[in-house]
């Protein structure tokens, strides 16, 4: 399904494009992870645009690649948002000083970040880890019942 540049969407078509469902994205909004319907009259259709749909598909990459919990999906996204607007205020050509203020502010989120995937990694490191132990138990057995 592709939809028409500028073209809202609903609920129902974002949840088949994203590969979730309506609950999920609804729980995504009430996390804070996707725009909230707050501007929504009650009783209205939740629609959505391409810049919504784009950041859900990178939320559930997010999530599925690193097996994050909801709390460190929105900690993780909350970091990415800080360094967006970080860059923001990078672009309205501030005074060296304050670009070095926006620097420091903007390496501290990365670091918070990239600890969260440097602990997702160490995760999957240790249980590679297991699997090789494993296996190399099997074809120890193997190898023993083979004589």
């Amino acid at each position: 399904m592709s939809a028409v540049p500028g073209t809202a969407l609903r609920i129902g078509e974002v949840a088949l494009r994203c590969g979730v469902t309506t609950r999920t994205i609804r729980y995504y909004e009430e996390l804070g992870l996707l725009g909230s319907g707050s501007g929504r009259e009650k009783g209205a259709h939740r629609l959505y645009e391409e810049a919504d749909v784009a950041r859900l598909q990178e939320l559930i990459r997010l999530r599925d690649l690193l097996g994050l919990t909801l709390d460190e999906l929105v900690e993780l996204a909350e970091a990415e948002e800080a360094r967006a607007a970080l860059r923001g205020r990078w672009h309205e050509d501030p005074s060296d000083e304050e670009r070095v203020r926006i620097l420091d502010e903007a390496i501290v989120h990365a670091k918070r970040q990239l600890a969260l995937v440097r602990s997702r990694q160490r995760n999957l490191e240790e249980f590679a880890g297991e699997l090789e132990a494993k296996l190399a138990r099997m074809r120890r057995r193997k190898r023993e019942l083979n004589r």
